[in-house]
């Protein structure tokens, strides 16, 4: 059993009778009340999607599933292929992969894990950390230097976040992919 507040894109957990994915969770605290987790999940036999709200100490079932190391091969409109240490292929649809989408890109090095469920790959999960390049991101504002500054930036593969006022157009940088957060330049 996992508590809401533990659950990260591409896990799958029982609800209602049913397994459903992961596709993206957003933490909002407030001061005295207990954190509200918002969930966006995929139902795994069936191409639907909705929204739920747990609090989140509310337990969920956790599914154990049978997960691959594999890494990322190509695209195929609308599948993306990954590839495991025996040259097996599989195939995960695109909308199975929510956020993590924007971090898979053309001959990366990490490793993902897929996810099965009665032998069909239903999700990707990524390591917790990638390198990216920024492709594009405005230069830095002279002057401004109360605080962490913060600016919009776009890496490879699309995808935008915010990075430090110190990141220019060209640098690698980490990201933290359960968070989507700009870790350090690299």
């Amino acid at each position: 059993m996992k508590t809401a507040h533990e659950l990260r894109p591409g896990n799958v957990i029982m609800l209602d009778g049913s397994p459903w994915v992961v596709q993206k969770t957003e933490t909002t605290r407030s001061g005295r009340n207990a954190a509200i987790v918002k969930l966006k999940l995929k139902h795994v036999l069936q191409d639907s999607t909705t929204e739920s709200t747990f609090k989140g100490e509310d337990k969920m079932e956790d599914i154990i599933l049978e997960r691959l190391d594999c890494t990322y091969s190509y695209y195929a409109d609308p599948m993306y292929v990954f590839m495991d240490a025996e040259y097996n292929q599989y195939d995960v649809e695109a909308e199975n992969l929510g956020d993590a989408a924007a971090y898979i890109v053309d001959g990366m090095e990490e490793t993902c894990q897929v996810t099965f469920y009665e032998g069909k790959a239903i999700s990707v999960e990524l390591p917790t950390s990638v390198v990216r390049e920024v492709t594009y991101t405005e230069p830095s504002a002279r002057g401004d230097t109360s605080g962490k500054v913060m600016k919009p930036a776009t890496i490879t593969g699309g995808g935008t976040l915010s990075v430090a006022d110190f990141v220019k157009t060209g640098d690698m940088i980490e990201i933290d992919t359960r968070t989507n957060e700009f870790k350090k330049r690299v």
